[in-house]
């Protein structure tokens, strides 16, 4: 995807400093949250709106999310989100909970699945989103 067309960058923790240089370098807006290999002091969780829709963005282990989505959709549920983004496992992942779709882009540098490293891109649009998996 063309860089232009890209309006804001969403990091699901783990090397929380890429988010800063992702900002600096893209001069894009970013959201992200730290994870469990974080000492920065900032956000664990954000919800935010999109285009209609409610997001909820956390790294995902304080939800045991290795052990299934099940924790990480009641949040959302709870909530009200539409999506879910989370990241801990290092597995991409798209799962369909509970009305709720449940987000795992995968990791760039460290994935854990087998696969070359993996991100999502997502075109969201008045209520409705679509998304792909891409990699490096």
């Amino acid at each position: 995807m063309e860089e232009e067309k890209i309006d804001i960058i969403i990091h699901a923790g783990d090397n929380f400093r890429d988010s800063v240089y992702l900002k600096e370098k893209s001069k894009k807006p970013v959201i992200g949250v730290i994870g469990n290999c974080d000492f920065e002091n900032t956000d664990r969780e954000i919800e935010f709106e999109l285009e209609g829709l409610k997001f909820f963005l956390t790294h995902g282990h304080r939800y045991s999310v290795k052990y299934g989505p099940e924790i990480l959709a009641s949040k959302g549920q709870e909530i009200g989100a539409n999506i879910v983004v989370y990241g801990h496992t290092h597995i991409k992942d798209d799962t369909y909970m509970g009305g709720l779709l449940i987000l795992n882009p995968g990791s760039l540098s460290q994935p854990r699945d087998g696969s070359r490293g993996s991100y999502v891109v997502m075109d969201v649009d008045n209520g409705s989103y679509q998304y792909n998996y891409f990699y490096i």
